[in-house]
């Protein structure tokens, strides 16, 4: 009686275990939309992902005046999402991303260290985010890490002629979030890194206004491409999606069109997520860097002792 007692118990664990949805994980990098910006506008496909999650104010910067103070620039947040650490130690501190400290690891190699199988995937407006931020191929960074990426659109002057207002960009961040809709629906990689920047031109072209709420109306229009696929996927599979959307920065008070200090405006972001799973993190306005620890908890990633005890974050999902 007892040994059949043991061997249904066994049973059942092993059906449970089969049973229990993959996670897999989206990130969203909005580019420049200040936190009272996202704040006044419409946006619906947010809105939705929020209702399973949560909204939260976030920041960008470092500790002001302290060692880990940070630029308030574009590539420099996107590392500090990437390594979970701020600039004094991942050493990015501008969009020319010089000399990057690739020993402070980014998400994609430590899902790579943790299990080779998994698939990753990148959709991005611009290429230095591949080449530059993740190294992808380098052996310093990693070597390849990558299955699959969309980017190089901006390279193709002939076809996407550069114009002051940015139109460029928003062509193509219609077709990278296309192709992530796409690429997530039909394949289901288990981690992903989506970049959109149209936003940004817009604010720095025309500053605070009607524009610049119709360039985060059509941001929020490219999420909810890449959030329907999400849901299509949760519903013909097995799956359990954490989707984290978040901004780079915020903007300058004066006029909106610029960024890089430590204004409270230019140091205010956003995180919008599904996860039901939130924890009082996520309550305490929460930073960029705290984005790569709760992505791994998501994924059950095993971050080497040697890189989680350099991390400058902390997970906001339990």
């Amino acid at each position: 009686m007892t040994r059949l007692l043991v061997a249904c118990c066994i049973f059942f664990t092993a059906c449970a275990a089969e049973q229990a949805p993959v996670p897999k994980a989206v990130f969203i990098i909005v580019d420049g939309i200040a936190a009272d910006v996202i704040e006044a506008v419409v946006t619906p496909n947010l809105d939705s992902v929020a209702a399973n999650g949560g909204y939260a104010r976030a920041y960008v910067g470092g500790a002001a005046g302290e060692v880990s103070e940070s630029p308030t620039v574009s590539a420099v947040s996107y590392n500090c999402l990437l390594t979970g650490t701020w600039a004094n130690k991942h050493n990015v501190w501008d969009n020319d991303i010089s000399d990057p400290d690739y020993s402070y690891w980014d998400i994609f190699r430590i899902a790579k260290a943790h299990d080779p199988s998994l698939q990753t995937a990148l959709f991005s407006t611009w290429t230095d985010n591949r080449t530059k931020l993740l190294g992808d191929g380098l052996p310093a960074a990693g070597g390849r890490k990558l299955d699959y990426f969309f980017d190089g659109l901006e390279l193709d002057s002939e076809r996407f002629p550069v114009d002051e207002q940015g139109l460029y960009i928003k062509e193509i961040d219609t077709l990278v979030a296309a192709d992530a809709a796409r690429y997530i629906a039909e394949e289901g990689p288990d981690l992903s890194w989506v970049y959109l920047q149209y936003a940004d031109d817009a604010a720095h072209f025309y500053g605070d206004g009607p524009e610049l709420a119709e360039a985060v109306r059509f941001m929020d229009r490219q999420v909810g491409k890449i959030w329907d696929s999400i849901r299509q996927r949760q519903a013909q599979h097995n799956e359990n999606w954490l989707l984290v959307v978040t901004t780079d920065h915020g903007t300058v008070p004066e006029t909106g069109n610029d960024h890089g200090g430590q204004s409270e405006r230019e140091r205010t972001t956003w995180i919008v997520t599904n996860s039901d799973r939130l924890n009082e993190r996520f309550e305490q306005e929460p930073a960029i860097v705290d984005i790569l620890p709760s992505v791994a908890t998501h994924l059950g990633l095993a971050i080497p002792d040697s890189v989680a005890r350099e991390l400058d974050g902390q997970s906001f999902i339990d």
